[in-house]
C-alpha cells in the first residue's frame, strides 16, 4: 500500500466527533459523538442518512436478530431505523458519569466488546467490557481513552487502544472470553498521532487511525509497521471495511480540537474518506441472540 493512496472523500458530513464506521446491510454506518447522531452512507448513491441519539453516542453495530444495537453515553440501546427510536436494553457504568462509550466490536463467537472513557479526557476511569451470554463484564480497566477493541478472524487475539499511552496491545483470548497474556504490539510517538480506532483485515494485520496524524497505519501480527496512508486532515478517528469484497477501507475523521486556522486548511475534516486497501476485511459478525439475552442480566 503506497504512502500516496488515492484517497477519496465520500461523505461531507462534518462531524465534530466522526466515529464507529460499521459496514453491514450494504451500508456504511457511522456516529458523530458529540453530535451526537447516528449516519447511513449509501455507498452507491453518495446520499447519507442521520439519525438523532439520545446522548453522545459511539458506535451501532448489527444484532442476530437483525436489529441494532447502539452504544450510548449511560447504557446500551436498540436503535430503530425505521422510526429513530432508541430503547434501553441494559445500563453502562451509571457509577462513573463522567465516563462515555466510545468504541466496540463484535467477535467470531457474537460476543460485544466495547470500551469507555473518560470524557473529559484525563482521568483513568475507562475501561473495556466484555457482552456475553453471562451479561457484562468488567476485562480491562484504568484507562483514560480506550479505543477498540477489534478481534482477529476467529476471535483468539483481541486488540485495543491506549489512546493518550499511544499503546496498541493485542491479549489472547481464552475459550471463556478473558483475556490473558496482554502484550504492548506497537508504540506511537505522540509527534505522529495517538493511536485511535483499530481494526483487523483478512490477513490478520491491525489498521489504527491517528488522532492528530493525517494517517491510517497497517501493522502485522508481530508489531511491525507495514503501511502509512496518508489523509488529507490531521484527526483520523478509525477504518472500516466495505463495499464488494469487503476491499474499500472507509475511514472516520473529527473536526474537534482543531482550532480556525487549522479548519480552514483542512475544510474536510470531519468528513468521510476512502480508499482502495490492497487488501480485504473481515465481515462483521452480528452480535449473538444469546449476547443479546445475557444483556438483559446486566
Amino acid at each position: 500500500m503506497p504512502a500516496g493512496a488515492d484517497v477519496r472523500r465520500v461523505a461531507a458530513v462534518g462531524a465534530m466527533l466522526g466515529e464507529g464506521p460499521a459496514w453491514f446491510d450494504d451500508a456504511l454506518w457511522f456516529v458523530d459523538i458529540k453530535a451526537p447522531a447516528v449516519h447511513r452512507l449509501d455507498p452507491v448513491t453518495g446520499a447519507t442518512k442521520r439519525w438523532t441519539a439520545p446522548d453522545q453516542v459511539g458506535w451501532v453495530l448489527p444484532a442476530a436478530d437483525g436489529g441494532i444495537v447502539a452504544g450510548v453515553k449511560g447504557g446500551l440501546y436498540r436503535f430503530d431505523p425505521a422510526t429513530g427510536a432508541f430503547a434501553l436494553l441494559a445500563a453502562v457504568e451509571r457509577d462513573r458519569p463522567g465516563n462515555r462509550l466510545n468504541d466496540a466490536t463484535v467477535d467470531a463467537a457474537g460476543r460485544l466488546w466495547f470500551g469507555s472513557m473518560d470524557d473529559a479526557e484525563k482521568a483513568g476511569s475507562g475501561a473495556i467490557y466484555r457482552a456475553d451470554a453471562d451479561g457484562i463484564a468488567r476485562v480491562v480497566d484504568g484507562i483514560a481513552i480506550t479505543n477498540g477493541p477489534a478481534a482477529s478472524e476467529y476471535g483468539r487475539t483481541l486488540y485495543y487502544n491506549d489512546t493518550l499511552a499511544g499503546t496498541i496491545h493485542a491479549a489472547t483470548l481464552k475459550d471463556d472470553g478473558s483475556p490473558a497474556d496482554t502484550r504492548v504490539l506497537a508504540r506511537i510517538d505522540p509527534a505522529d498521532g495517538y493511536p485511535d480506532g483499530p481494526t483487523v483485515d483478512a490477513e490478520g494485520c491491525v489498521w489504527v487511525g491517528l488522532y492528530a496524524g493525517h494517517a491510517v497505519r497497517r501493522y502485522a501480527p508481530d508489531g511491525r509497521l507495514l503501511a502509512t496512508v496518508g489523509l488529507p486532515v490531521a484527526n483520523v478517528t478509525k477504518l472500516a471495511f466495505g463495499g464488494p469484497g469487503l476491499t474499500t477501507a472507509y475511514v472516520t475523521t473529527a473536526r474537534k480540537g482543531l482550532s480556525a486556522s487549522e479548519l480552514a486548511a483542512q475544510p474536510g475534516a470531519g468528513d468521510v474518506f476512502a480508499f482502495d486497501a490492497g487488501v480485504a476485511g473481515l465481515p462483521l459478525p452480528r452480535i449473538s441472540r444469546a449476547t443479546l439475552a445475557g444483556l438483559a442480566k446486566g
